[in-house]
């Protein structure tokens, strides 16, 4: 989802109401839990091949890139 889409997605939406984010828990009961959302901030993601999902991304800048590393996307990032 591109920012505005989602501040399309919102617009219907009352200015005043809380926001919440839904993610599983994991868990035995198969619980979504809905935290809210804290702030935003621009963010850079790689895609995790363990996780099969992008992950924050925060490289040492003395570790060497290598050249089979996924690339880095620059995004906005809910939290």
């Amino acid at each position: 989802m591109k920012v505005s889409e989602l501040i399309a997605e919102l617009e219907c939406y009352d200015g005043d109401a809380e926001v919440h984010m839904a993610y599983g828990a994991g868990d035995y009961w198969r619980t979504t839990l809905a935290p809210r959302v804290s702030r935003t901030f621009q963010g850079t993601v790689q895609k995790s091949e363990y996780h099969q999902t992008d992950r924050l991304y925060e490289r040492d800048n003395d570790e060497p890139e290598d050249e089979d590393d996924e690339p880095v996307r620059q995004v906005v990032v809910i939290e």
